[in-house]
């Protein structure tokens, strides 16, 4: 049985990989722009809350949050997590271009092998298939067997 998705979903998910790879992007400019963080320098935090960049990166995340229930509304966890792990060369990308980090040869080899079996996954259903015995689910609704 081929499932395919509509236009709607694809646009879910691609919401999902910018939304999470460009807050995560603005929220580690932000915090490296606040310092670091730790116990003796809690108030930091409160710093960090009217940092622009900050600012932008949790709202993007809310973004990424909301399309995220969306898209487990209509499918599987396991088919949601590796539909969207294009998000790690997004991440790569900006983090290299825009964050003038530098990725090790090891960072790019991982993220490829990441990409790569993503198309073990992005081949089968969005949800997974349970077949409909209605002896079997008769038994679960009047409570038989508990």
């Amino acid at each position: 049985m081929k499932h395919s998705l509509k236009p709607s979903q694809y646009a879910i998910l691609i919401t999902i990989m910018l939304t999470a790879s460009v807050g995560d992007t603005l929220l580690s400019r932000g915090m490296a722009q606040v310092g670091q963080v730790d116990f003796h320098h809690l108030d930091l935090l409160w710093k960090a809350l009217f940092n622009p960049f900050v600012i932008s990166g949790i709202v993007l995340l809310i973004g990424f949050f909301a399309s995220y229930m969306t898209a487990l509304s209509w499918a599987d966890l396991t088919f949601v997590m590796p539909a969207t792990a294009f998000g790690y060369v997004v991440i790569a990308l900006l983090s290299r271009f825009w964050l003038h980090e530098h990725l090790s040869i090891y960072r790019w080899a991982g993220i490829f092998l990441i990409v790569c079996a993503v198309g073990f996954v992005a081949g089968g259903p969005s949800r997974t298939e349970h077949p409909e015995e209605p002896h079997q689910l008769g038994l679960m609704d009047s409570g038989v067997g508990r």
